[in-house]
């Protein structure tokens, strides 16, 4: 699957080809009237069409000129990259390239970039909370800004009438969204101006873009869009792996990060009993095979399986009590129950019909039951996720070259698991177009 990005000019081209990079894509940017390159090697090109301050004739030939060249490079995601404080010719290009693909393609405007302070709200685009039109791009001596609501400075340019969809929708989730671009599309609107002010309602719109079937949709941003709906459609395209998501610890932190990946994946998870893996009875065999059963049922619906320990209605188990009664320490108890959780883990990598391709732990003692398990040698590291986060590769063992993130389990805020299982799709997939294309990963 290839991306094409059209840039007014060469450092958005750039902003945007590296977003698209960390998503996984080999990602290179050309200058207008160069030939894109001949070799197989890139799933992403940005051209810079330099044609912010072009006049506006200039601008639609360049932009025609950058059409042609994704459509002869065979491109299915196209994707306009403008200006963060929306200066130049934001709804000629627009209306060029929605032109160009037919009267079936969709521009969605988002203009947000959370990173860098932009953010628009009820339409209107906020610099670091500070209206567009009361910054120094006001005084822009070639194209001034003089409005801050979006849709209508968009309007002023183009052909199309311009519609927008608010946070209230936004802020509804994945199916809102979609719902929002479902009515507005069968209304005839062919531009969509979206409210967004964090990465995470960006990503929400470009997966609910990902739900229109019947229609080309052009992402139209300054990079966070653009990488999010390229990632999406792409998994629409390579089917999603299996990921195993392993969590033992049992804090509050925990709870929040389970809970917030709950809601972002729609994952339903495969509570694990503590207090029956805390034993060298006969309850511990049984309580792993019924967790085994139940993940590979899951596995056959669910693209992320997460095991777990913890449960948000149950009190945390008394080690010191079950200690008493089964005579050992409550150390080889704690370690009893993360011996459970790995040897749950190992059979469901090992029986599943459906391959893992990669898997997740929380907590320092359940990674390594997992190696000791698995007979594996250790972890190749290869790239940080975030603070005491890390990706990398089995050593050895079962589980001999399967990747992996690992994290502590007082690690991070709550997003913390949610964003470990996202790097670790993006590392996955990557790996998946390399061995399309016929490079190394």
């Amino acid at each position: 699957m290839k991306v094409g990005v059209i840039a007014d000019d060469l450092t958005g081209a750039n902003a945007t080809g590296v977003r698209l990079a960390k998503q996984g894509f080999t990602t290179a940017t050309v200058v207008h009237n160069v030939p894109l390159p001949a070799s197989d090697k890139y799933d992403a090109i940005c051209i810079d069409t330099d044609s912010r301050y072009a006049k506006k004739e200039i601008a639609v030939n360049r932009v025609k000129e950058a059409m042609d060249s994704f459509k002869r490079w065979k491109v299915k995601v196209f994707c306009k990259r403008i200006d963060s404080t929306i200066r130049g010719n934001i709804g000629v290009e627009i209306d060029t390239v929605l032109n160009e693909l037919g009267e079936n393609s969709i521009a969605v405007v988002v203009p947000s970039f959370p990173d860098s302070g932009r953010v628009i709200i009820g339409g209107y685009l906020l610099v670091e909370g500070t209206p567009v039109q009361e910054t120094d791009v006001a005084r822009d001596p070639v194209i001034p800004i003089k409005k801050s609501f979006v849709p209508a400075i968009i309007e002023e340019q183009s052909q199309y009438p311009v519609t927008h969809i608010g946070l209230d929708i936004v802020l509804s989730g994945i199916e809102a969204i979609t719902k929002g671009l479902k009515t507005k599309l069968e209304g005839g609107k062919r531009i969509i101006v979206f409210d967004a002010v964090n990465d995470e309602q960006i990503e929400a719109i470009a997966v609910a873009m990902t739900n229109i079937h019947d229609k080309i949709m052009v992402p139209v941003d300054p990079g966070p869009l653009t990488s999010f709906y390229s990632k999406a459609y792409l998994q629409q395209v390579v089917s999603e792996p299996k990921l195993l998501v392993t969590v033992g610890s049992v804090t509050s932190l925990t709870g929040q990060q389970l809970q917030y990946l709950f809601e972002k994946t729609k994952a339903t998870p495969v509570y694990v009993d503590p207090e029956k893996l805390a034993s060298y009875s006969e309850t511990w065999q049984k309580e792993i095979d019924r967790a085994v059963d139940a993940g590979l049922d899951s596995l056959k619906t669910e693209n992320i399986l997460i095991v777990t320990t913890y449960h948000p209605g149950h009190k945390l188990i008394n080690l010191k009590a079950l200690s008493e009664i089964e005579h050992v320490t409550e150390d080889a108890l704690a370690k009893r129950i993360t011996d459970g959780l790995a040897v749950i883990s190992r059979k469901i990598i090992e029986q599943s019909e459906y391959p893992i391709a990669g898997c997740f732990s929380s907590g320092g003692d359940v990674t390594a039951s997992l190696c000791a398990v698995g007979r594996a040698n250790g972890i190749e590291l290869e790239d940080e996720v975030l603070p005491l986060a890390a990706y990398g590769h089995f050593i050895g063992g079962y589980f001999d070259g399967l990747p992996i993130v690992t994290k502590g389990g007082m690690i991070g805020d709550k997003r913390a698991i949610y964003k470990s299982v996202r790097f670790l799709q993006t590392k996955i997939s990557k790996s998946k177009r390399s061995v399309l294309h016929g490079k190394s990963s």
